[in-house]
C-alpha cells in the first residue's frame, strides 16, 4: 500500500555536524539573553498565506544553499519571488523570529507536517541550556507505534519521556518571506555549511482548532525548511539517549509563548506545556554550573566572535574554524561526561526524576506538581 505522505529519498541522513551545533548553540543563547533584557514588543498577526501562493509552491524544488549567491537573491527579489518557510521550535515565538532575527514575514499559516517530528536532541550547554529543539524525519505508517501484544501488555512498562508522547507529526507555522530574509535565516541557522534545504508537504490547520487530526484532510502545499546533513568527517557530541535531556524553563517558554501567539491547536499547546524542564535541585549542581560556565563559555564566545569577521557573504565561517569549534564543543561535553557529572551531578535532567518528572526518592513526594517541584528546587539552592 502506498504511503499517504511519502518521504522523499532526497532527504539527507540526519546527523548534526559540529559547526552547525555550535553556531546554533551560541545563536540560541544570544537569543535568550537578548530576549531577557529587551522590552516586550507586541507583533500584529499577519494575513493568511493565499491559496494561490500555496498552490504555486507545489512545483517548487529544494534550493542548494551552498551555491546561493547575492546575485541570485537580488534576481529573485526583482522578480517578486517569495519563499514559504516552515518555522518550529523557538522560531514560533515572535520575539525570536521577528524581533531578535529581524525577519519581516509577509503572511503566515499554521500547518501540520506528517513527515517531520519535533525533537529536543540538539545538545546545548550542561547545567544551563541542556538541549534545544530540532527536527527529525517521521514515518506516518509506524508512528504511533503498534500497541503491545497481550503478553507484553501484562508486563510493567516505564512511561516514556513527555517530549516523546506526541505522535501526530510536526505542528508549526509557515511564513512567507522574501529571498533576502530567507538567506538571513540560512545564515543564522548554520551558515549553509551544515544544512540542506528540503521541501515538505504541509497541511493547513483550521483556525482556532482544538485538536490536531491524525490524518489531515486539507489540501497540502510545499514549504522549505532546513535539515541537518551528514558529516562523518568531523567529531560530534552524541548523547547516549537523545531524549534524556530536558530543555531549560526559559527556552521552553519561547516555544510555548510562540504556540500561544500563533493560536496553535489547544491539544498541541497542552503537549508542549506538559514537557518537563531542567531544574537544578542541589547546591553541588549550582556550584558545578558556575565552574562549568566559567571554564567553557568564554572559550565558545571567543571562538564564535572570531568567526564574525571571517564569515563570507553567505554567512559561512572558514572550514578550519568550523573544525576547531567542533572539537571544542566535543571537548566540553567530554569534560561533562568524564568529570562534572560524577562530581557535581546531572546537568541535563532534573536530578532524581523518572520519566514522569517525579522524584524517585528523597525530597519530592510521588505525584508532586511541577510548580511545587520548582519551589522545592529554589529552596534547595
Amino acid at each position: 500500500m502506498d504511503q499517504p505522505y511519502p518521504i522523499s529519498n532526497a532527504y539527507p541522513t540526519r546527523e548534526e555536524s559540529p559547526p552547525c551545533c555550535v553556531r546554533r548553540l551560541v545563536g540560541q543563547l544570544n537569543t535568550l539573553c537578548r530576549r531577557k533584557h529587551a522590552p516586550r514588543h507586541v507583533y500584529h498577526r499577519l494575513p493568511q498565506t493565499s491559496e494561490e501562493r500555496r498552490d504555486a509552491s507545489l512545483t517548487e524544488r529544494p534550493v542548494d544553499v551552498t551555491k546561493l549567491t547575492p546575485s541570485d537573491i537580488a534576481a529573485a527579489e526583482e522578480k517578486g519571488k517569495t519563499v514559504l518557510y516552515l518555522a518550529y521550535g523557538s522560531n514560533l515565538c515572535n520575539e525570536t523570529f521577528r524581533g531578535v532575527r529581524g525577519i519581516k514575514p509577509l503572511s503566515q499559516i499554521n500547518v501540520l507536517v506528517p513527515t517531520l517530528r519535533l525533537t529536543f536532541d540538539l545538545p546545548g550547554i550542561p547545567y544551563t541550556e541542556p538541549c534545544f529543539a530540532n527536527s527529525a524525519l517521521r514515518d506516518p505508517e509506524s508512528d504511533p507505534p503498534a500497541p503491545p501484544s497481550e503478553e507484553e501488555d501484562e508486563q510493567p512498562r516505564k512511561p516514556g519521556y513527555h517530549k516523546d508522547r506526541w505522535h501526530k507529526g510536526m505542528v508549526g507555522c509557515v511564513y512567507e518571506v522574501t529571498p533576502t530574509d530567507y538567506a538571513h535565516i540560512i545564515a543564522t541557522e548554520g551558515g549553509g555549511s551544515s544544512y540542506q534545504d528540503i521541501t515538505v508537504d504541509c497541511f493547513p490547520l483550521p483556525t482556532s482548532a482544538d485538536t490536531v487530526p491524525s490524518v489531515p484532510t486539507t489540501h497540502p502545499f510545499k514549504a522549505h525548511t532546513l535539515f541537518a546533513s551528514t558529516s562523518s568527517s568531523q567529531p560530534r557530541p552524541r548523547r547516549p539517549d537523545p531524549s534524556y535531556a530536558q530543555p531549560s524553563p526559559r527556552y521552553l517558554k519561547l516555544i510555548t509563548d510562540g504556540a500561544t501567539e500563533l493560536n496553535l491547536p489547544k491539544e498541541y499547546r497542552e503537549y508542549l506545556n506538559d514537557i518537563r524542564t531542567y531544574t537544578i535541585t542541589t547546591r553541588r549542581q549550582q556550584l558545578g554550573k558556575g565552574i562549568f560556565m566559567g571554564l567553557w563559555f568564554p572559550v565558545l564566545i571567543m571562538l564564535f566572535g572570531l568567526g564574525k569577521p571571517l564569515r563570507d557573504r553567505e554567512g559561512r565561517v572558514p572550514k578550519w574554524l568550523g573544525v576547531l569549534l567542533g572539537w571544542v564543543f566535543s571537548g566540553m561535553w567530554w569534560s561533562y561526561d568524564g568529570g562534572f557529572k560524577g562530581v557535581f551531578g546531572d546537568g541535563e535532567r532534573t536530578e532524581g526524576c523518572d520519566g514522569e518528572g517525579e522524584r524517585v526518592g528523597g525530597a519530592w513526594r510521588e505525584g508532586m506538581e511541577k510548580g511545587e517541584a520548582e519551589a522545592e528546587a529554589v529552596r534547595l539552592v
